[in-house]
């Protein structure tokens, strides 16, 4: 079965709360099998300008597995959270297996 993963480029908004964000997330993740591989740090971008400058890559176990993360009931106050701290792009997208 071939991963799925969330793929988000993200603009804090508001620097105090959104690491009351990233606190309340991580358990969520690990219980549907996520993990980060990118949560952060250096970058440069290149052939346009990306909606922000915070970059993270979930991988989940499958596609499936990242669709019904981001849409459950666990995740819904900390998407709350989120976004009322930041505005991001969220993409879901299926690896290769």
């Amino acid at each position: 079965m071939a991963p799925g993963y969330v793929i988000a480029q993200i603009c804090v908004t508001d620097a105090e709360t959104y690491p009351s964000y990233v606190a309340m997330v991580q358990p969520i993740i690990k219980k549907f099998g996520g993990e980060f591989l990118v949560r952060g740090g250096r970058s440069e971008s290149y052939e346009g300008t990306p909606p922000g400058d915070r970059h993270v890559v979930i991988r989940f176990p499958s596609y499936q597995a990242a669709k019904d993360w981001y849409h459950s009931e666990d995740y819904e106050e900390a998407k709350a959270l989120r976004m009322s701290a930041s505005s991001s792009v969220q993409t879901i997208v299926e690896g290769i297996e």
